[in-house]
């Protein structure tokens, strides 16, 4: 999605950039060059082209930490995160010898007093604007943002972090700016845990940070709550839906494929070197990354087919005319017929995978998962379901996943029983990949007599599915039940609460009057907004548009520091156990 799309979390960013940074550079006709960090680097690029920005008059776009050349009669844009060190490569721009004519400085966030008086300090007379404009989240798709933050998780569940509460109010910090990007003050929930207290600390920060934020308002009245909800959970409510073979599109090629940075590379039929960008500018990736893999694999070449029949002519007959018009549709036909081979490849290579491990894998993890087998017979003894994929030749890592799944499925086993299951996997030396998920509060292990009450799940017998793609993540129940109001207080208690008429359903004559903006007026309901401490897989993103869907009122949003991946999420949960962390600090995260 690019800066012509007015729609989703990527459209509203843009437009909060051109209203501040672009309004502001639009006074002048001079041409500017602008200065970027990692982190605003990375977001400027998720939501504008350069051809955005030249339109704007921006010639050239820089890294601040790179040696530069002055360029004294040129106007620079200094777009940063508020670190030391970022601040600290500002003033070295100006400090000696001034390396622009002039500064105007826009921080993503609050800058602390130290670091502008700093600045204030050594180049005050060059510094034409100085803004902070709350942007420090990153707007990964239309309905999913981040904090772009993997390094949160060992911060705040390792057990030798040194900075746990200091993550969390860097999460806090950027859950405001994003309330306050999408003009929303809402109630704040949480999920209630025995184990952990990371979802309320959370909840009670955002709460407060959000009515300092909103005390006053331009005309100076104090922001009332808008019909919005924010909820917030620990990682640990849905253990199962981060480490199951998911088979729709988008979730099992991140799984199954090494796709970097959003980035599919593969080999093309002529054996060349190619690579494919993975976003929302490909609207054939939006239109399938939902659908399960059959579908696509089904649809793609039918496309492809539609394609190449459309380029003849259909009545034979070659003219100069008719060649004209084909050259003209060309570049059209071109670009449609590659977008397609992209997709009919990563599909491929999907399947292929499917077809040589995963399948037989998916029965047993579904019947682990959901408890009951195909036929809706209830799973009793769940070891007789694991034994196959521990005596088949599956790699470690599935065979892992597979123990995990069992042992969620009991909500813990026996000392002795994993003991056994780690020999069997030949993980002795690795158990930490299923031992440290204590530190998640999920139970392990625990004493053969203790029953746990497994919550109650939504009934979707009545819903067509595909048989090895039968779970659905706690979190659409979590959702569906925010929408219809159905939330239990106790299990999840109220920070603060939004009007009482919220529903989901929310009318527009049921908002709060406060200064509208264009989303306002294009959106007709309420909006709910979802946060996972500690990541959030694919499974759970796609339950963020399939609710929105079915209730066309309510717009899901759904976040976390960070997208899990199977693996990924492996990792992160063995180094749990690693020596004393390093400090995580937001110059880490805007630099990582």
């Amino acid at each position: 999605m690019a800066a012509s799309s007015d729609h989703g979390l990527k459209g509203i960013v843009w437009k909060r950039i051109k209203d501040t940074i672009i309004a502001d550079c639009r006074k002048s006709d001079i041409w500017k060059i602008m200065m970027l960090d990692s982190f605003t680097t990375k977001l400027l690029s998720s939501c504008c082209k350069m051809s955005d920005l030249m339109a704007e008059k921006i010639t050239i776009v820089e890294d601040l930490f790179k040696i530069r050349e002055p360029v004294p009669d040129m106007k620079a844009i200094y777009f940063m995160t508020p670190t030391p060190k970022c601040v600290e490569a500002f003033i070295d721009d100006f400090k000696k010898k001034p390396k622009y004519k002039s500064a105007y400085v826009y921080f993503t966030d609050y800058c602390p007093d130290d670091l502008f008086n700093s600045m204030k300090l050594h180049c005050a007379k060059y510094i034409r604007v100085c803004k902070e404009i709350n942007l420090s989240f990153m707007p990964q798709e239309a309905q999913v943002f981040t904090c772009d933050s993997p390094g949160a998780f060992q911060s705040i569940y390792s057990p030798n972090s040194q900075d746990k509460k200091k993550t969390l109010e860097t999460l806090a910090d950027q859950l405001v700016t994003l309330c306050a990007t999408l003009d929303e003050y809402p109630g704040v929930r949480y999920r209630k845990d025995s184990n952990l207290d990371n979802a309320k600390t959370l909840a009670e920060m955002v709460d407060s940070k959000l009515a300092r934020y909103y005390e006053l308002d331009d005309s100076g009245k104090k922001k009332g709550k808008t019909q919005a909800q924010l909820l917030i959970v620990e990682r640990n409510f849905d253990p199962v839906s981060p480490i199951l073979h998911e088979l729709t599109y988008q979730a099992m090629a991140y799984d199954l494929i090494d796709i970097q940075n959003d980035t599919y590379k593969y080999k093309s039929k002529d054996g060349s070197e190619k690579q494919a960008l993975l976003n929302e500018d490909d609207m054939l990736w939006v239109k399938l990354r939902h659908k399960h893999i059959a579908e696509v694999s089904d649809q793609i070449p039918k496309m492809v087919k539609e394609i190449s029949a459309s380029k003849k002519q259909p009545d034979g007959k070659i003219t100069i005319s008719n060649l004209a018009q084909m050259m003209k549709k060309m570049p059209a036909f071109r670009k449609q017929l590659t977008e397609k081979t992209i997709h009919l490849q990563l599909a491929e290579d999907c399947m292929k995978d499917f077809s040589n491990n995963v399948e037989k894998l998916c029965k047993a993890e579904q019947d682990l998962a959901v408890g009951l087998d195909v036929e809706g017979v209830k799973v009793k003894d769940p070891m007789r379901t694991l034994l196959p994929v521990l005596l088949h030749q599956y790699s470690t890592h599935d065979k892992i996943r597979a123990v995990l799944l069992y042992i969620f499925s009991l909500s813990g086993t026996t000392d002795e029983n994993l003991n056994k299951l780690i020999q069997h996997v030949k993980i002795e030396e690795e158990r930490e990949f299923i031992l440290n998920w204590k530190e998640l509060g999920v139970p392990i292990i625990t004493a053969p007599s203790m029953f746990s009450r497994k919550p109650t799940r939504r009934d979707r017998s009545q819903e067509e599915r595909y048989n090895l793609s039968r779970w659905t993540p706690v979190i659409k129940d979590v959702m569906e039940d925010a929408v219809e109001n159905k939330l239990d207080a106790k299990e999840w208690p109220h920070v603060s609460e939004c009007p009482a008429a919220w529903n989901g359903s929310g009318a527009v004559s049921a908002r709060q009057k406060h200064k509208g903006s264009a989303q306002d007026d294009r959106r007709t309901g309420s909006r709910l907004i979802i946060f996972i401490v500690g990541g959030m897989s694919f499974s759970e993103m796609r339950c963020a548009y399939e609710v929105t869907q079915a209730v066309k009122s309510c717009e899901v949003i759904i976040g976390s520091s960070h997208i899990l991946t199977p693996t990924g999420l492996l990792k992160d949960i063995k180094a749990l156990s690693k020596g004393p962390m390093e400090s995580f600090t937001i110059d880490e995260r805007s630099n990582a």
